[in-house]
């Protein structure tokens, strides 16, 4: 595989802060914009009279976006380099941040949701990649779990600004841009300390989706059950004879887990000859702990320390899978192969809500866990026949 050319390369044996401080606070920000927005616009739009249906086909523009603009992020930044990428996707995200303050008509947000989510994803893909770049390989768990770490306070902070600013006025949209705009500061700072893209990847990009199987699939599971848990498990936990705020505190305990666990985990993912042992194990706790869903109903205290590892475990997948994607590659294929890793995300928040929404109304209340075991089961027979059968591919 190609090499990182120029810029730093995951090989050297010492953390380079200053790089990584500016990729990981540069994301954090835009984690920010990201938890105060979504609230934010939700809200907006019922106040406007707009139906669920059609906010939901608004908020699916997401998904669509970062799908679209996975496949062009790794040649935009060949073209243009990887810090005036990031800069331009920074611009565009804060006036479309803005723009969704003065679009009057309903119409507007969509083309306003593909730029802002597409730049974003952009970001992300780029984000990523230099901080696998920049990672030592004996130290890319504890990198990627301050990573994962800084990125879960970030979106936390959202609500919490939601909270404070509420929705009237420009001030929220003004706010959201700001943030996004202040990951500016530190891209530029340490544009001498970016990777360098200098060749273009060996393969077409869909190839990049298949290169490191356990990581895209790892990736895809968590989007699809972070996106169809947080989303479906208010309607889940209400049914099940939870108030709605007994609801909302099992789901911030769920982002605890979140927060808590990554660094842990990446220690770990460290001292593993192979992260794919650790993603697998990952992936049964996963399944056992949705297995147990159902017989939790009613107990609360139960319930929510199941849901403190569970959480932990879920966003694992992300954080191992990320790391282990970058002990496999370097240079343009590791850059096409996150843009690729971001790609499955997305598929996997589209892919979740319906799912599990659609298990729901087949099988009832309990449909909520059997769904989400599926994918966790999916994700545990793929990662095991690969330890067993290619014990020395990835």
């Amino acid at each position: 595989m190609s090499e990182t050319n120029g810029g730093l390369n995951g090989d050297r044996e010492d953390i380079h802060w200053p790089s990584l401080f500016a990729a990981i606070s540069a994301i954090s920000a835009v984690g920010i914009a990201i938890g105060l927005g979504l609230p934010l616009l939700s809200i907006i739009l019922e106040k406007r009279g707009i139906s669920s249906t059609l906010i939901g086909l608004n908020s699916a523009m997401a998904g669509i976006a970062a799908m679209a603009a996975a496949p062009v992020t790794t040649k935009l930044a060949h073209k243009l380099g990887v810090v005036p990428t990031m800069l331009w996707a920074v611009v565009l995200s804060a006036i479309s941040a803005i723009g969704f303050y003065y679009a009057e008509q309903f119409w507007m947000w969509f083309p306003l949701r593909i730029v802002f989510h597409g730049a974003t994803t952009t970001l992300f893909i780029l984000s990523e990649f230099w901080i696998n770049a920049a990672a030592p390989s004996r130290k890319r768990g504890l990198v990627m779990g301050i990573y994962a770490t800084m990125l879960a306070v970030g979106f936390a902070c959202g609500p919490l600004l939601f909270s404070v600013l509420g929705s009237d006025g420009l001030l929220p949209f003004a706010v959201g841009a700001i943030a996004i705009l202040a990951a500016a500061i530190p891209i530029y700072i340490a544009r001498n300390e970016s990777p360098v893209l200098s060749e273009k990847p060996e393969m077409h990009f869909f190839r990049y989706i298949f290169l490191v199987p356990t990581a895209t699939v790892a990736v895809f599971v968590f989007g699809a059950v972070e996106a169809g848990g947080l989303s479906l498990f208010p309607i889940y936990a209400t049914r099940s004879g939870f108030t709605e705020t007994q609801a909302a505190l099992l789901l911030t305990v769920m982002g605890v887990g979140n927060m808590i666990f990554q660094i842990p985990l990446g220690l770990i993912s460290d001292r593993m000859r192979d992260r794919r042992l650790l993603l697998s194990i990952l992936a049964i706790v996963g399944l056992a702990g949705s297995l147990t869903l159902p017989w939790l109903s009613g107990h609360w205290h139960l319930m929510a320390i199941v849901l403190l590892f569970w959480g932990g475990c879920v966003a694992g997948l992300y954080t191992v899978g990320l790391s282990h994607l970058g002990s496999r590659l370097t240079g343009a294929d590791l850059a096409a192969a996150n843009a690729a890793f971001i790609f499955c995300y997305a598929v996997g928040t589209v892919a979740g809500p319906q799912a599990i929404g659609a298990a729901i109304d087949i099988t009832g209340n309990d449909g909520f866990a059997w769904a989400i075991a599926g994918f966790f089961a999916l994700y545990v027979v793929l990662s095991l026949g690969r330890l067993l059968f290619k014990p020395k591919r990835t």
